[in-house]
């Protein structure tokens, strides 16, 4: 299959690697070059090139740039082309960019992607996919390249939605196993050893196991950026809003990503929420 790739950072390049190693042929524009694939100069010539384009790019602006700003992918669609959208994004901003899309004659889905940059590498991203039912269907060997909890959650929307839900409950969670573990140091404890007491009980969680050994060792390479999952709270938040509905510790968690980013820790993965905690920020 001809695909378009646009955003080849974290999570962008190793995708893209994995549908190139599948076989699909891929015209790729914005982020690193280190892939075996053609290089555009435009997203609308990585469209005119393709008949699926996927956009992987940081936020809702980034996404509205590429598709429709000066020589995006909208100028280089043809009829029948397929869009789909990989990013974290506003929800809302999603139904206006796919009913844009689809005037132009082609498909649109949302697919958002949870599993960070080891799920990204080893194709094993949770999907949740936004759109009708037969364009998920044309999708599905794309998506099942590139990860394995794959869900259609409803139309288009419905997968940013879904997404932005992740992110709550990932950075709650995060958030909880950096105080868990703070506190233990305090009082006496070895993080490591009651991170490990832990994991053989009811607070046992993927997170406790991989972020909680990140922060045990106090190594936090991205993975996942503080400042894109603080983005991503934000979206939750304004959403929240918008429905009259109260989410407070989303609200307090996203403004300890505030506190991170505000001491220089804004590109450190968000398992170092724990190094913020340590200093007493709240």
């Amino acid at each position: 299959m001809r695909i378009g790739f646009v955003g080849l950072g974290v999570m962008g390049r190793p995708m893209a690697a994995n549908l190139i190693a599948a076989g699909h042929e891929l015209s790729v524009y914005r982020g690193r070059t280190d892939v075996d694939a053609y290089r555009c100069q435009s997203a609308a010539e990585a469209a005119e090139r393709s008949d699926v384009v996927i956009l992987m790019v940081p936020d809702t602006p980034d996404v509205e740039d590429a598709l429709f700003g000066s020589d995006g992918v909208a100028e280089g669609l043809r009829p029948g082309s397929l869009v789909i959208d990989m990013s974290s994004i506003s929800p809302t901003a999603t139904v206006d960019f796919g009913q844009r899309i689809e005037k132009l004659g082609c498909d649109y889905l949302d697919a958002p992607v949870s599993g960070g940059e080891i799920g990204a590498r080893e194709a094993t991203l949770t999907i949740m996919v936004g759109g009708r039912p037969e364009v998920f269907d044309r999708a599905r060997p794309i998506f099942e390249t590139l990860g394995k909890n794959i869900t259609l959650i409803g139309g288009t929307g419905a997968g940013q939605t879904a997404k932005v839900a992740n992110q709550i409950v990932v950075g709650l969670t995060i958030e909880a196993v950096a105080e868990a573990l703070t506190f233990a140091k305090a009082a006496g404890a070895d993080p490591a050893v009651v991170r490990e007491a832990l994991m053989g009980g009811f607070a046992s969680s993927r997170i406790l196991e991989l972020h909680g050994e990140r922060m045990v060792r106090e190594t936090f390479d991205p993975g996942f950026r503080i400042r894109l999952h603080r983005k991503d709270l934000g979206l939750a938040v304004q959403a929240a809003a918008d429905l009259n509905l109260a989410l407070p510790n989303t609200a307090a968690t996203q403004q300890l990503m505030n506190a991170a980013i505000a001491d220089g820790d804004g590109d450190l993965d968000h398992s170092a929420l724990y190094k913020t905690l340590r200093r007493g920020r709240t």
